[in-house]
């Protein structure tokens, strides 16, 4: 179903009833929040040149019948080339109808235009429903929860991303949880692509889901390290490095799980996960490294121009969706150390 005709514009001094409706509607949605314009948010009276004056801007999303439906800001944080998305707010009738995604596009836009290199915000503990969005869009959480000493008394996940380029980062516990729906999306997309991975087509949703559960749980107890591409501030790619090992064998470790997004392939990702999952097994002192993969497949050529050596081989020792065999390869890298 298309969602409604919706003009994206400036929003003005004037729209103050417009951002105290939105936002008023929204925090009435949860108990316990308390709305005082003058007491705690008097900046709703003359918006528009609040954000001017840090260097921002913030838009309206006008529905068919001149309404606004929805609100975003966006202004500079810092000096380390990071924006700050902020007051975003879509009334509840409009959501899920694709302007939430487009007023996040303007800001977006805008802040990359600006010279913005990664995005952060702030959402109370409470928005369930925004953490979703946000982390649809390739926001993970980071650091700790922010208290306020505000009427509500409210708690707040802070939410980050690089918003230009290609960028590889680690993520940690928080994270990896935050980046579960869409790491199943990348791992449902291979899968149906024909990646070398240990699953067949079609992969049920849930089952994707429940796998990144669990690698989130390892990651939490320390056993393996999850690392995420984003490419122009969607994350495409993630490369698992598993610490677990023997007693005997602490010098080594295996590289698993190497995804791209079909769709995001040939852009030098794979190359780039790759890379910083080796630089983090060298930091944390693991002089060896093996991965395996099947013969024949795309990524096999890939892994050998970047140094990979063969170990052996297996005949017949993976299955394909039409129940084909396929050799099993075992290739290694040794590290500095």
């Amino acid at each position: 179903m298309q969602g409604p005709v919706v003009i994206i514009r400036a929003g003005l001094d004037a729209d103050t009833a417009h951002y105290i409706r939105l936002i008023g509607d929204a925090w009435a949605e949860f108990p316990g929040v308390v709305f005082d314009v003058d007491a705690e948010l008097p900046e709703l009276r003359h918006l528009a040149s609040w954000f001017e004056g840090q260097g921002g801007r913030v838009w309206l999303a006008d529905g068919p019948d001149g309404v606004p439906l929805g609100m975003v800001g966006v202004r500079p944080h810092g000096s380390d080339q990071a924006w700050e998305i902020c007051r975003m707010y879509v009334d509840k009738a409009a959501r899920g109808t694709g302007v939430a995604h487009r007023l996040l596009d303007q800001a977006e836009a805008h802040a990359r235009e600006q010279g913005a290199e990664r995005l952060i915000l702030w959402t109370d503990t409470r928005f369930m429903g925004a953490h979703k969005f946000y982390e649809k869009r390739g926001f993970v959480r980071q650091g700790a929860i922010r208290i306020l000493d505000d009427l509500s008394k409210s708690l707040e996940f802070r939410y980050a991303k690089p918003l230009s380029g290609l960028v590889v980062d680690i993520l940690d516990a928080a994270a990896a949880t935050s980046a579960e729906l869409r790491l199943a999306e990348i791992l449902t997309a291979c899968v149906e692509d024909g990646a070398a991975i240990p699953f067949l087509p079609p992969m049920p949703k849930h089952e994707a889901q429940a796998y990144w559960r669990r690698t989130s749980s390892e990651v939490a107890a320390g056993d393996r390290i999850l690392l995420a591409a984003w490419y122009e501030g969607q994350i495409t790619g993630a490369v698992q490095l598993r610490l677990a090992m023997p007693p005997s064998q602490q010098h080594r470790a295996e590289i698993e799980m190497l995804l791209v997004h079909p769709q995001a392939q040939r852009l030098g990702i794979g190359r780039h996960l790759l890379g910083r999952a080796e630089q983090s097994a060298e930091r944390l002192g693991r002089r060896l490294l093996t991965l395996q993969t099947r013969t024949g497949d795309k990524a096999e050529a890939a892994y050998r121009a970047l140094g990979w050596v063969e170990g052996g081989r297996i005949p017949g020792y993976a299955l394909d969706a039409a129940g084909g065999s396929h050799d099993g390869l075992f290739l290694y890298r040794q590290l500095p150390g």
